[in-house]
């Protein structure tokens, strides 16, 4: 199996969940999306994980991004959970839960790390563009919940480098200073970005967020 890179098409599939069968790429249409796995149903980071996400929800919509999580479970027991997500994290899950129990999802996007658990996913996080490219990939253990306003963030990012010639700087948020390409010069930059251009060094140009 070759894992999934930077800039890759991803596979499509069709796969159960929640919400009744899933046909990714045209579940997705022309949205960003946030597809997440999780090691298994009923478990407590998982359950506070998925809880978070649904809050989070309008966020990711402001964004254009669906998200899909993923458990090898299967659809009665994701029902079953979906009701103590909701109970016990004060929400009401919003979205679909992929039952991959058959694997073959977990298998197409390489979720399985034998070395630290051959029965389970790990936690990891694919954000996909709407040409189905992957942009990000993030993999944490098992026994680690992730932070899903740093997985905002990453999309703020991209979105906003997409559509201008800028990169984000170390801990970079929204409204902040951002990077000028290098391959910008500096007296083109400074046409480009009216708001002004700030020289640290030649290769490292600050301006003002253009779209703000």
């Amino acid at each position: 199996m070759v894992a999934l890179r930077l800039g890759d098409t991803v596979p499509d599939f069709t796969q159960a969940s929640n919400m009744g069968d899933i046909s990714f790429y045209e579940w997705a249409g022309d949205s960003w999306v946030v597809l997440f796995s999780h090691p298994a149903d009923y478990t407590p980071v998982c359950t506070t994980e998925l809880g978070e996400v649904s809050k989070l929800k309008p966020e990711f919509d402001q964004r254009n991004v669906k998200v899909i999580a993923l458990s090898v479970d299967g659809v009665d027991s994701h029902q079953g959970w979906i009701g103590d997500i909701n109970e016990t994290q004060n929400t009401t899950v919003n979205y679909p839960i992929l039952a991959d129990e058959n694997q073959k999802v977990s298998d197409l996007y390489d979720m399985i790390h034998p070395n630290a658990n051959a029965k389970v996913t790990v936690r990891t996080v694919f954000v996909i563009d709407p040409d189905k490219k992957l942009r990000l990939t993030i993999t944490y253990p098992p026994s680690t919940g992730r932070n899903f306003e740093e997985i905002l963030r990453v999309i703020d990012s991209l979105q906003l480098t997409d559509k201008y010639s800028v990169a984000t700087p170390v801990n970079w948020k929204e409204g902040d200073d951002v990077v000028v390409a290098p391959s910008i010069p500096t007296e083109e930059a400074k046409q480009k970005f009216p708001k002004g251009v700030t020289e640290i060094k030649p290769y490292l140009r600050m301006t003002p967020q253009p779209d703000k």
